[in-house]
C-alpha cells in the first residue's frame, strides 16, 4: 500500500508534525515539507533546512527508513537524501513543457513521487558510500542519470538496438551514473546474470572509477589488473562488473566473449575509440552492448563520437543528453567566466595557432619536451624568462587577491613539464613553498630535478586530499597533461591558463573550475595567451549555448552600476553620508514591508555576486561607499528567525571585509529594556508608525544576537507573524506597536531566566563540535582541553556587553589568537573565525 498522509505528529523525545508523509506498507519512506508561495524569500530552502537542521537531528529514528525527502515553495521543488547538504538537493525535471511555477512543481512532484519511481529509486537508485573523512553518506540519483539509465537498460532488454550515445556535461556524475546502471543491469531478471565492463582510457581515471565503485559497495566488482587478467575473466565467462582500460583490449587477439549479454559502458567516449583499441574492444566482444558517455563528444572526419555509438534509430544522435545549460540551471555546476591577463603578452595568433597544432593530444606528456622543441618560436616565446616572472607574479597578485580571501585554491596549466619547474620555482620566490606543488608523470629517464615530484599513487592522492582541505595551506595545484580530466576539487575555483587548447579538450579542462561548493558562484578561467580571444573559435562546440553559460569578467563590469542603481532605488533621497544608526531606521521606514524588503534582498544578492567576483578591480572604488552602506542595510533586514535563506544569507568574505575596512559596523542600537519604561512607551504610541519600526528593529537585532537559539528562534518567529498581521490589515499600528511591547517583555524575561551558565554551555558545545569536526590525524587535538582553555581565558578577559565595544571584541580576539597559537591553530582563519562567532553569540 502507498499512503500520503499531511500533518503527521511524530515523538520521540521531541514532538514535530510534518507536512507530507509517504508511506509503503507503513514504512515513512517520503518525507516532504511545503512552504507558501506567497513570499519571494521564503523558499523550498527554509523547508529543506526545516528538514535538515531540525528534524533529522531531533526525531532522527523517523528518517532510518527514509529513502528522499522533498521540499517546495510553489515555484521550485527539491529533493535530498538524510544527511545531504542543501547543496546537494537538487531538481527533478523528467517531464518539460517550458511552463514554470505551480504547473512545474506539479510535474515534477507527479512524476517523481509515483509509487513505481519511489519503489525503483529505493531499489535500484539509491546507494551507501564513504567519503574523504571516512564517512558513510547516502547518495541517490539525479534526474539524467534516473533517465538515462532507464533507457539504456530498456535497450538492452529489447535486445534490437546494440549501442547508445549519452551527452552529459562534466560535472554531471557520470561515474555514478555507470554505477547506477552496473546496479541495475546486474539485477535485471531478464538479462540472465549479465556481464557488465566499465571502460576508461586512462590510469588515473581507472583508479577514480574503481573508487567511486568500490566506495558505493557494488557487488561482484572485479578491476582487471592486466591485459592477461582481463582475457581470462571474458574468456572464462565471469559475470561481475569488470572495470579495465581500453589499453588492456590492445593485447586480446580475435573474439573473447560472443555472449549477448555483456553490455559494455565506455567513460570518455571521444577518446581512443575510432582506432585500432576501440576495434580490438568490438572485435574482443562482438555481440556486446555498447554504450559510450561523454561531455564532449567529437563530430569530424576522422574522428566521430555519434558515428561510434549513435544508433541510427536515435535522429538526434544521442540516446540521452544532459547540457552544460541545464547543468548550470540545475545548479549542478556553476558558469564559468573567463579573464584576459597581461594582454600585452598574449601570444600573437598564428604562433598560437602553430603551438596549438604542435601540442596535439595525442603525444604523452614525456614527448612534450621533444614537441616544445620543435614548437620553435611558440616555446621560445612563452617560456622567456621576462615573461615566465611576469605571468608568475600577475599568479600571484591574482590569487592573494581575488581567490585566496573566499577560501578556495587554483590551478596552474602550463605548456609542458620544463615550465610547471619554472612556474614552481619562480612561485616560490613570492609565496610561500608550502601553498603550491607540482602533478606531473615522472618516467624513468627524468631530471633529478622532476624526479622531486615522483608520487606513488597513494602518495598523490593524499597530496590532492590536501589540496581540497581549506585547513591545508596547500592551495595551488600545477599542472601540463594530469588533473584536466576527471578530477573533481569542488574548492578549485580558478584556472590560470597558459597552454594552447581548443575545443573538447579546452572545455573539459576549464570545467574543473565549475564544480559547486558553499559560497562560489562561478569558475574562472585567466587567460595568458589569448585562446578566449574568439571564444566561438576557441570553443568550437554547441556554440550558442557556450556563449551563455562562459562569459567575459569584463561583461561583469557593464552590469556594476546598474546593480548598484537597483538597490538604491527605494532609498532615493535618504541622506547616505551619515553612517549611523538613525540612517539605518531611516533605511528600515522606506522598505517596510516584507515584499519591498524580499524585492531588496533579490537586488542586493545580485549584486554582492557581482562585487565579490570583479573584487578588488578598481572600478569598485567610486562605488564603495554606496555598496558598504547597501551591505548593512542588508544585514540589519535579515529576518531574526532565519527564514528567507535563499535571499537572506551570509555575506561573501570580501563583502565582510569591505564593511569592516576603515569603518566601525555602525552599531544597532537593541537596547529593549528601554521600550519597556512607561515615558517611553507614551512617547511611541504618539507616532504608532514610526514607534513601531523602531521597536521592531530593536527587537530583530537583540533576537539575532541570540542566534538559533530554539527558544529565540520561536520568540523570532512570533515577531514574524505580527508583522505578517500588521501587513495584512489584522493589527492597526496601535495594537502592533503594543504587541511589540509585549514580546519585548518576554524576550527579556526569557533572557532574565536564562543562567549565564547555560548560555555559556551551549558556547562550549558549539565549540567542541567545532573542534571535533576539525580533529583527525594531521590535527591530532585533544579537544576538551582545547574548549576548556579558550572558555576559561575568554572569561578572564569579557566583560558585560563587551561585543558592544572594539576594546572588548580586541581582547577577546587577541586571547583567542593566543589560544590558537598554543595548539598550533593560529594560522587557520575559518578557525578563529568560527569560533569567534561562538564566542561572541554565547560569551
Amino acid at each position: 500500500d502507498f499512503v500520503v498522509s499531511r500533518q503527521v505528529t511524530f515523538s520521540a523525545g521531541q514532538t514535530k508534525r510534518f507536512d507530507v508523509v509517504g508511506f509503503v506498507n507503513g514504512i515513512p519512506l517520503l518525507f516532504g515539507e511545503a512552504k507558501s508561495p506567497v513570499r519571494p524569500a521564503v523558499s523550498w530552502v527554509d523547508g529543506a533546512s526545516q528538514i535538515h537542521d531540525d528534524y533529522e537531528k531531533n526525531v532522527s529514528r523517523f528518517f532510518v527508513p527514509n529513502t528522499f525527502s522533498f521540499a517546495t515553495d510553489g515555484k521550485d521543488f527539491r529533493y535530498g537524501t538524510v544527511g545531504a547538504p542543501l547543496t546537494e538537493w537538487l531538481p527533478w525535471r523528467l517531464q518539460e513543457d517550458g511552463s514554470s511555477g505551480l504547473g512545474e512543481v506539479a510535474r515534477a512532484a507527479l512524476s517523481m513521487l509515483k509509487p513505481e519511481v519511489v519503489l525503483s529509486i529505493t531499489e535500484h537508485f539509491t546507494l551507501f558510500s564513504s567519503n574523504r573523512k571516512r564517512q558513510r553518506i547516502k547518495l541517490m540519483c539525479r534526474y539524467q542519470q534516473f533517465l538515462a539509465v532507464n533507457q539504456s537498460v530498456a535497450r538492452v532488454v529489447e535486445g534490437r538496438i546494440k549501442k547508445g550515445l549519452i551527452w552529459h556535461f562534466q560535472g554531471s556524475g557520470k561515474s555514478l551514473l555507470m554505477a547506477f546502471a552496473a546496479n541495475r543491469l546486474r539485477s535485471h531478471p531478464e538479462l540472465g546474470n549479465p556481464t557488465v565492463v566499465i571502460v576508461v582510457d586512462r590510469v588515473d581515471l581507472d583508479t577514480q572509477i574503481t573508487a567511486t565503485f568500490t566506495a558505493a559497495d557494488i557487488p561482484n566488482l572485479i578491476p582487471a589488473n592486466s591485459g592477461r587478467e582481463l582475457q581470462d575473466l571474458l574468456t572464462q565467462d565471469s559475470r561481475k562488473v569488470i572495470i579495465t582500460t581500453i589499453h588492456k583490449f590492445g593485447e586480446a587477439d580475435g573474439v573473447l566473449n560472443s555472449r549477448e549479454n555483456i553490455i559494455v559502458l565506455v567513460d570518455e567516449a571521444h577518446r581512443t575509440q575510432e582506432g585500432d583499441l576501440g576495434r580490438k574492444m568490438r572485435d574482443a566482444l562482438p555481440n556486446a552492448f555498447l554504450f559510450g558517455l561523454t561531455g564532449t563528444p567529437i563530430n569530424t572526419r576522422d574522428r566521430n563520437t555519434f558515428y561510434a555509438f549513435g544508433a541510427a534509430e536515435d535522429t538526434s544522435g544521442y540516446l540521452n543528453r544532459y547540457s552544460f545549460e541545464e547543468s548550470v540551471r540545475d545548479e549542478a555546476t556553476l558558469p564559468l567566466h573567463f579573464e584576459p591577463r597581461l594582454v600585452d603578452l598574449h601570444i600573437d595568433r598564428a604562433s598560437l595557432d602553430a603551438g596549438f597544432e604542435e601540442l596535439t593530444e595525442g603525444l604523452s606528456e614525456d614527448d612534450r619536451a621533444e614537441v616544445t622543441r620543435r614548437a620553435g618560436k611558440f616555446a621560445y616565446l612563452v617560456k622567456s624568462p621576462a615573461r615566465v616572472n611576469a605571468v608568475v607574479q600577475d599568479i600571484a597578485d591574482h590569487f592573494v587577491n581575488r581567490v585566496q580571501p573566499n577560501g578556495f585554491a587554483a590551478q596552474i596549466v602550463t605548456i609542458d613539464q620544463e615550465t610547471c619547474l619554472l612556474y614552481k620555482k619562480a612561485l616560490d620566490k613570492i609565496l610561500s613553498p608550502d601553498i603550491s606543488d607540482v602533478v606531473i608523470n615522472v618516467g624513468s629517464g627524468a631530471t633529478d630535478e622532476r624526479r622531486k615530484f615522483a608520487r606513488t599513487k597513494d602518495e598523490e592522492a593524499r597530496l590532492l586530499d590536501r589540496f581540497r582541505d581549506p585547513a591545508d595551506p596547500l592551495k595551488i595545484i600545477i599542472v601540463t597533461a594530469r588533473l584536466l580530466t576527471g578530477f573533481d576539487a569542488p574548492n578549485l575555483q580558478c584556472m590560470y591558463l597558459d597552454k594552447p587548447m581548443r575545443e573538447h579538450n579546452l572545455l573539459q579542462a576549464i570545467c574543473r573550475t565549475n564544480r559547486p561548493a558553499p559560497n562560489k558562484s562561478h569558475g574562472l578561467i585567466v587567460d595568458y595567451l589569448g585562446i578566449f580571444d574568439d571564444v566561438a573559435q576557441a570553443l568550437n562546440f554547441d556554440e550558442q549555448s557556450m556563449k551563455r553559460v562562459v562569459t567575459n569578467l569584463e561583461s561583469l563590469k557593464e552590469e556594476l552600476e546598474p546593480a548598484i542603481a537597483r538597490c538604491l532605488k527605494p532609498f532615493l533621497g535618504l541622506d547616505r553620508s551619515r553612517i549611523d544608526w538613525e540612517s539605518l531606521l531611516a533605511a528600515q521606514q522606506m522598505v517596510s514591508t516584507d515584499a519591498e524588503r524580499d524585492a531588496f534582498a533579490l537586488d542586493f544578492h545580485q549584486l554582492a555576486l557581482i562585487w565579490d567576483a570583479l573584487s578588488p578591480d578598481p572600478i569598485l572604488t567610486d562605488f564603495e561607499p554606496d555598496y558598504r552602506w547597501l551591505a548593512q542595510v542588508y544585514e540589519s533586514l535579515k529576518p531574526p528567525s532565519g527564514n528567507g535563506k535563499l535571499l537572506w544569507h551570509a555575506l561573501g568574505a570580501k563583502t565582510i571585509e569591505l564593511i569592516h575596512r576603515n569603518v566601525r559596523v555602525i552599531e544597532i542600537k537593541d537596547d529593549v529594556e528601554i521600550v519597556l519604561t512607561p515615558e517611553v512607551v507614551a512617547e511611541l504610541e504618539k507616532d504608532p508608525d514610526r514607534g513601531s519600526i523602531e521597536v521592531e528593529f530593536k527587537l530583530s537585532a537583540r533576537l539575532r544576537s541570540h542566534g538559533t537559539d530554539p527558544e529565540f528562534v520561536a520568540l523570532s518567529e512570533r515577531l514574524e507573524r505580527l508583522r505578517q498581521k500588521h501587513q495584512d490589515g489584522v493589527l492597526a499600528s496601535v495594537e502592533f506597536l503594543r504587541s511589540l511591547i509585549e514580546l519585548a517583555r518576554d524576550i527579556v524575561e526569557k533572557e532574565r531566566n536564562t543562567p549565564i551558565e547555560v548560555v555559556q554551555g551551549r558556547g562550549r558545545a558549539a565549540l567542541t563540535e567545532l573542534f571535533n569536526e576539525l580533529k583527525d590525524k594531521k590535527t591530532p587535538i585533544i579537544v576538551e582541553r582545547v574548549v576548556a582553555d579558550i572558555d576559561d581565558i575568554v572569561q578572564k578577559v569579557r566583560f558585560e556587553n563587551w561585543q558592544k565595544t572594539e576594546a572588548g571584541e580586541r581582547e577577546v580576539k587577541q586571547a583567542l589568537r593566543r589560544t590558537l597559537l598554543k595548539y598550533k591553530l593560529h594560522n587557520e582563519q575559518h578557525i578563529f573565525d568560527r569560533a569567534y562567532e561562538y564566542i561572541f553569540q554565547y560569551y
